[in-house]
């Protein structure tokens, strides 16, 4: 099989990650040095300035998840250009384009039935309409581009990143094409936010997203976000990581059943637990549901150095997304900002072996999403 390789990154999203690595006073390459923090229950991307990206006549025209994917597969190919040393993004159309999304374009929707309602059925629109469909992201992404190639979106509730993650990459080993666009898109719109509110999915009171993980609230932080990735079957000077495997399953009946499908995963691969640099957990803060990270680090993670990413993103069904955009800036730039580490939990969870100055061979993300839908990507160095 052929190598996958992760040459093109795009992420929008509520931190400053438009610029993607930056460097300090001193040329050191730098990540989130500078994290939006902000005591609240809910994390909306800030407007990344869309008129780079998007003809000004189209925007208006958009939803806002719309334009926030459309932006990160913009920045995403512009950054594979520059490994290709290619003078403008109109050099790279791609192979393939899939994307994953949990709830797709969930702002027209309300738009279209509220319109619905408010008309009696009667003088509707069809844009809110055309636009409200789950795969708009990628075909608007598809027009911009005038890529005429395969297209695929994946609505695999919490994996359907890692289910549109999967499907490139088995193509790409089998040679099906060379190079796909692959990203994770949701949004976070006020009617979403109150009915979820309802169900218990998020904290009542406003939270220091630096304190996320001691607040004995139930619920955690609603998030959204667009991250894309430009994946090849060839490394290049541009090349952030390797994807060495992906791996999803549903509703384990135990902790033991997790840890067990943990150990096949990285036995698939050739590797332990002792050859994983760092962990990179979906820890989100609801006590509830971070029972299950709890006891995989104490049966499998003791010694692990740990990370963790929701209280800068949010919870959202392709929240992984920005943790393999997190991962894969930590393995280019060889660092793990200090906004990420994990330092302790109510005595549950502490970091394990101080690896700060070790090189970053393996990253492994580990995430589920209300402990349904659970995913295991590993990323490596290349």
């Amino acid at each position: 099989m052929n190598n996958v390789y992760l040459n093109g990154l795009g992420n929008v999203s509520p931190q400053k990650t438009i610029r993607g690595i930056s460097t300090n006073g001193n040329g050191v390459a730098t990540l989130l040095d500078e994290p939006i923090f902000f005591e609240t229950n809910q994390f909306k991307c800030p407007d990344p300035g869309y008129k780079d990206f998007i003809p000004g006549d189209m925007i208006r025209r958009m939803g806002r998840i719309i334009k926030m994917g459309v932006t990160a597969s913009k920045l995403c190919l512009r950054d594979a250009a520059t490994g290709r040393n290619a003078d403008s993004v109109q050099e790279i159309i791609p192979d393939a384009i899939i994307t994953g999304t949990g709830l797709g374009c969930m702002e027209d929707t309300e738009k279209f039935l509220t319109s619905m309602i408010r008309n009696n059925e009667e003088f509707l629109t069809p844009t809110s309409f055309i636009q409200s469909t789950h795969n708009t992201v990628a075909g608007q992404i598809a027009l911009l581009l005038k890529c005429h190639g395969y297209n695929f979106t994946y609505v695999h509730r919490g994996i359907s990143f890692e289910s549109a993650l999967t499907d490139a990459m088995i193509q790409l080993q089998l040679g099906e094409f060379s190079n796909a666009l692959v990203g994770g898109s949701d949004e976070l719109t006020a009617n979403s936010f109150a009915i979820t509110s309802r169900l218990g999915y998020w904290k009542q009171k406003p939270v220091h997203p630096m304190n996320l993980l001691d607040d004995p609230q139930r619920g955690t932080i609603a998030g959204e976000g667009a991250s894309f990735f430009f994946l090849e079957n060839q490394k290049n000077q541009q090349t952030y990581a390797g994807l060495a495997g992906v791996a999803t399953f549903l509703k384990p009946s135990s902790s033991l059943e997790v840890s067990e499908r943990l150990q096949t995963f990285l036995a698939s691969h050739g590797l332990t637990i002792a050859d994983i640099s760092l962990v990179v957990l979906g820890l989100s803060g609801d006590p509830r549901t971070d029972q299950v990270y709890h006891a995989l680090v104490k049966s499998d993670f003791q010694n692990s150095p740990l990370a963790f990413f929701k209280h800068l993103c949010g919870e959202y069904h392709t929240a992984t997304a920005f943790a393999t955009w997190l991962a894969a800036m930590m393995i280019k730039t060889q660092s793990v900002p200090e906004v990420v580490r994990v330092k302790g939990l109510h005595g549950q969870i502490m970091p394990g072996k101080n690896r700060q100055d070790a090189t970053i061979e393996y990253v492994l993300i580990y995430n589920h999403y209300r402990e349904n839908n659970h995913a295991f990507i590993l990323l490596s160095r290349p």
